[in-house]
């Protein structure tokens, strides 16, 4: 039960992230649970380091080397200016965030989009003198919603696709899913416009034009932006000829990177000034949360209830729940083959995929990108607390679910 005693605080300093007059970071405490349950013998260093999943972190590290030099050069800025400039109001602008970043996201990955979409979402704050919670929730719940539509819009979506026996992921996923989608990021807008009504004026916002920094560092860092896409749509197309090629977004992410890792003379400065406190997270996450699935509370709930687990119904409200307390990927990882040896549906394996996505939008804790994005936002002295996120969160994904 130590495990789970970790898991509650670790949950309530996230959620207050402060003891007296300590500030405490997200990655502090969740390194802090991590440490906890290893130094208590509630997991080994060999399975401690066995749970760490080598291809997220991976693919991490290769994404925010890319974002780090589409920001430090300039290139972000101007991309993002050209993308919002038509944006008159913040209405416009907030729908324009969450349809542009929700459908990229189910192309290029919703921790891909936090990476590079928080220093765009941030600087637009500050240009159009909007506050910036509102731009960064609009972020958060646009990555995660329109991440749903595709196989490898995220990580557990791409689980499914590959281990769930899903025929034609891309077709299938669009069939079930398109159609929530869209409504569910209309519900997003409507949720920011009635809990942050004041700010929804009609006053009218001003773009200005964002020069390159740093040109030999934009057209490497641009370079890196086409390979990416370029070889997204090379893993669409192994996955929809049906090709047996272990082609992983972690090699997508780590070849998108060279040009930048290969060519940049200043690359050490790149790596240095890089988000490594996220990826301590990530690394401490999978610790702590193996650990707790290791103690077999959940396991031992849901087989006492009785209920019927293959149901859609049922799996949304597993994933709904769970979601929150070991996060979306591993209860992906660890519900997916319970389905497949009940001889689940494909609708039933499209419950797992949206539910376990949705549930992202309820707080920081259930989707990697969330984390992603108040790590950047915190990086540049903005605060996005636990409680104001659940605020609108907890409804919104109420709403998504149904």
């Amino acid at each position: 039960m130590v495990s789970i005693i970790v898991l509650v605080v670790v949950f309530g300093l996230i959620a207050v992230r402060q003891i007296g007059n300590i500030k405490l970071q997200i990655w502090q405490i969740m390194l802090f649970g991590a440490l906890a349950v290893l130094l208590t013998g509630q997991i080994s260093p060999q399975m401690a380091l066995k749970s760490i999943n080598a291809d997220v972190m991976l693919f991490l590290f290769g994404v925010f080397i890319i974002g780090q030099a589409l920001e430090e050069s300039g290139y972000l800025a101007h991309l993002a200016y050209r993308l919002f400039r038509r944006t008159k109001s913040l209405n416009s602008l907030i729908l324009c965030i969450l349809f542009s970043m929700g459908l990229l996201s189910a192309l290029l990955m919703n921790d891909t989009l936090a990476i590079i979409g928080t220093p765009v979402v941030l600087s637009l704050a500050k240009k159009t003198n909007t506050q910036p919670k509102v731009l960064l929730l609009a972020l958060a719940f646009a990555i995660t919603i329109g991440s749903v539509i595709s196989p490898i819009g995220n990580p557990q979506n791409l689980l499914v696709s590959i281990h769930g026996n899903v025929a034609n992921p891309f077709v299938t996923f669009l069939r079930f899913l398109l159609l929530p989608t869209l409504l569910n990021l209309f519900l997003a807008y409507w949720l920011l416009r009635l809990f942050y009504r004041k700010h929804f004026n009609s006053q009218p916002l001003n773009h200005s034009p964002e020069p390159i920094v740093d040109r030999k560092l934009a057209t490497l860092a641009r370079l890196s932006l086409i390979l990416l896409a370029a070889l997204v749509v090379v893993k669409i197309a192994t996955v929809l000829l049906g090709l047996a090629i272990d082609f992983r977004l972690t090699y997508i992410a780590l070849i998108a990177a060279l040009p930048i890792i290969l060519f940049i003379p200043k690359r050490p400065g790149i790596l240095v000034r890089m988000d490594w406190h996220t990826l301590v997270f990530f690394a401490a996450m999978f610790v702590l949360m193996q650990s707790v699935w290791d103690t077999g509370v959940f396991q031992s709930v849901i087989s006492g209830t009785h209920l019927n687990i293959v149901s859609t119904g049922m799996i949304l409200t597993v994933s709904f729940l769970l979601s929150q307390l070991i996060s979306n990927v591993p209860l992906v990882a660890l519900y997916l083959p319970v389905l497949t040896q009940l001889g689940a549906s494909t609708r039933e394996m499209m419950a797992l995929a949206a539910g376990s996505t949705i549930a992202g939008n309820l707080s920081i804790l259930g989707a990697a990108s969330n984390v992603i994005i108040i790590q950047c936002a915190d990086k540049r002295n903005c605060a996005l607390t636990f409680f104001e996120f659940v605020r609108i969160g907890l409804p919104l994904t109420v709403i998504n679910v149904i």
